[in-house]
């Protein structure tokens, strides 16, 4: 029997209807946010083991695995995406021998460094929305360790220009906070549909920038109003990324052309392939629940439950309200940062 084929899927384990599928470990930029596990800087008994990335056909062969789970859609992030040598092949497969997405755009997430014409078409061809991050103007450099902030805007303009719909997707920092009002406003002028804003979360190469990135509570509120602010000015729209939790802001119904979500999407709408086939609850996750080739897929189903049913609400949160609409922050980043996935949010804790 060929297990690539046939899994065995544990009946306690139910799927999201959409996966994310990390291409490559390889990346071009070094980002300062980086929520990669692979690229974290701890100790190497705790460090996140990459595997031998997946070729094409191993692919094609997920997908087929993902189908028979009753996934129903894909998107497609790294690492950096544009450095999977068949990417475009890949999306070729997907769009022609596959059932995802016939109805709708698949989201790719890129920082646009290696960007060209080509996959533009391309991402044209098969409706492809594109999603580039900008993490600040001045600070871009500072941030990614590469000066390309002329190259995203441009690719945005191009992109317009070809009717490809964009998101301008901005990790905000304690360092481009002061920017952020001119970081989403020209990410927009240049062609970008929506805004997708992250605050920044610790996890992967992050965990080493901890105390000059992360946002303080009055931060955290005035990220929200200021991106409020822009998209009334363009009469455009966004969300936020990572869930945030009510408490950090007055009002968090006040926001009408932002988004901002306060439940926990992993495992339940989504969860991640990493580039070699491990399986994890989300991106920002570093615990491997099990492998996409194994006869059981969802092999640490403990953990995978815990998201799935929502059953790791912080003991000081349990009394709260809200708490029936509300995940109390980032599950895993509490996990990552304190060591149990039902502690508080550090964005709580910080001043």
């Amino acid at each position: 029997m060929n297990k690539e084929l046939e899994p065995n899927v544990d009946t306690n384990v139910v799927f999201p209807k959409t996966a994310v599928l990390e291409l490559t470990y390889k990346c071009n930029h070094k980002c300062l946010f980086c929520s990669c596990p692979w690229d974290a800087d701890v100790p190497d008994q705790n460090k996140y083991r990459k595997g031998d990335e997946l070729d094409l056909e191993q692919w094609k062969k997920v997908l087929k695995i993902l189908a028979d789970l009753g996934v129903e859609s894909v998107s497609i992030s790294g690492g950096e995406a544009l450095l999977c040598p068949f990417l475009l092949d890949l999306l070729h497969y997907i769009r022609t021998e596959t059932s995802f997405n016939k109805d709708s755009e698949i989201v790719l997430i890129s920082n646009g460094l290696a960007m060209t014409d080509d996959y533009l078409d391309a991402f044209k061809k098969y409706n492809i929305h594109l999603s580039m991050s900008l993490p600040g103007i001045e600070t871009f450099a500072q941030h990614t360790g590469a000066d390309n902030v002329q190259g995203v805007l441009h690719w945005f303009s191009e992109a317009h220009k070809k009717g490809i719909h964009t998101t301008v997707n901005v990790t905000v920092t304690k360092l481009n906070y002061d920017e952020l009002f001119q970081t989403i406003a020209l990410g927009l002028l240049s062609g970008a549909d929506s805004v997708l804003l992250n605050r920044f979360l610790p996890g992967g190469r992050g965990l080493s920038h901890v105390d000059e990135l992360l946002l303080s509570k009055e931060q955290l509120a005035g990220m929200l109003d200021i991106a409020e602010q822009v998209l009334e000015h363009a009469d455009r729209k966004g969300m936020v990324g990572t869930e945030f939790p009510r408490c950090v802001v007055d009002n968090i119904d006040k926001y009408k052309r932002l988004h901002v979500g306060t439940i926990c999407s992993a495992a339940k709408e989504f969860f991640v392939v990493d580039p070699s086939g491990f399986v994890r609850v989300c991106n920002h996750s570093p615990r491997k629940v099990g492998h996409v080739f194994d006869p059981q897929i969802v092999s640490d189903t403990e953990y995978w439950n815990i998201f799935a049913k929502r059953a790791y609400i912080p003991a000081s949160c349990v009394n709260c309200k809200e708490v029936s609409y509300c995940d109390c922050g980032c599950r895993e980043v509490a996990a990552i940062v304190k060591g149990d996935v039902c502690a508080t949010d550090p964005c709580i804790d910080n001043k």
